[in-house]
């Protein structure tokens, strides 16, 4: 057997588990949920695009994906400007940066549930933030439409360490040659950020956004353990409306809505895909 044909079968069988895994976990359920949103409920016929059409006409569906979309819109933009900015200033070698490193990247590391008691001991009503500050009228912050800022900050404190280590590899891979050579050429601090630094990071930047957006999607589980089931309204998320229909065995509503937030996560990395693409970088 030639050496080329023996290093494609170890290949081939490194793989074969994962692949194994990602068809029997993934790749199959995801085939049976695409056939189950084109049959009926009862009678497993075949309806066409009506079970499409009647959960985009569902006033839950709807406050679910606006309320994810809102999210996504506010939470994604600011995760990445925090992120990017602590990494801007821990990558300065500054004394103790190894310690805050540790320090920002502990609540990824956190279980959920740690987290989220966290938040509602400083959020609730009876809670440390009302006590200090709104002692004569407290605030009700996890059952009104404060919950759903307390969700963007939940979701930002969770996540940020993981963006920031990601911009610090970043920033790692950047020659320091660039930036003495622009220095030299009379460049500023804020000349050499916009014409090396931020250029230079496109392909981190790619991937931090991805990250941010699928973790957005995933912010079901801190949405869960405030409000349970049925949270407030401002912060009733598509993985609310999926898992509500779940529980009630309608599980041709569950692959509808299922496929949709497929099509919105691969439509949005899409549009960022050929955008870089478009800016010329041959990196992603």
């Amino acid at each position: 057997m030639k050496l080329t044909q023996r290093k494609s079968l170890e290949g081939i069988s490194y793989a074969a588990l994962p692949l194994a895994g990602f068809l029997v976990f993934f790749a199959v359920p995801f085939g049976i949920s695409i056939v189950r949103s084109f049959q009926s409920g009862l009678t497993q016929e075949f309806v066409g695009f009506e079970n499409y059409i009647l959960v985009a006409q569902s006033e839950s569906f709807r406050l679910a994906a606006g309320n994810t979309f809102r999210f996504m819109l506010m939470g994604v933009p600011s995760i990445i400007l925090i992120s990017l900015v602590i990494a801007l200033a821990l990558n300065q070698k500054i004394k103790g940066s190894s310690f805050f490193r540790t320090i920002f990247l502990m609540p990824y590391v956190i279980p959920v549930a740690s987290t989220v008691m966290v938040f509602q001991i400083v959020f609730e009503q009876s809670g440390i933030l009302n006590s200090l500050f709104f002692k004569d009228e407290a605030v009700d912050f996890l059952h009104s439409d404060n919950a759903f800022y307390v969700l963007v900050l939940l979701y930002i404190w969770k996540n940020f360490g993981y963006n920031m280590i990601l911009f610090l590899t970043g920033l790692a891979q950047i020659p320091q040659e660039y930036y003495e050579a622009a220095r030299v050429d009379g460049a500023g601090p804020l000349r050499i950020f916009w014409s090396i630094t931020l250029p230079l990071l496109g392909p981190t930047f790619f991937f931090v956004f991805v990250i941010s957006i699928v973790n957005s999607f995933k912010v079901f589980r801190e949405a869960y353990a405030l409000g349970g089931a049925y949270p407030h309204s401002s912060i009733y998320m598509l993985q609310h409306f999926m898992n509500n229909n779940f529980q009630n065995l309608n599980y041709q509503r569950l692959s509808v809505s299922s496929i949709y937030v497929f099509l919105m996560i691969a439509l949005v990395v899409l549009a960022l895909f050929l955008h870089r693409r478009r800016k010329g970088d041959n990196q992603l």
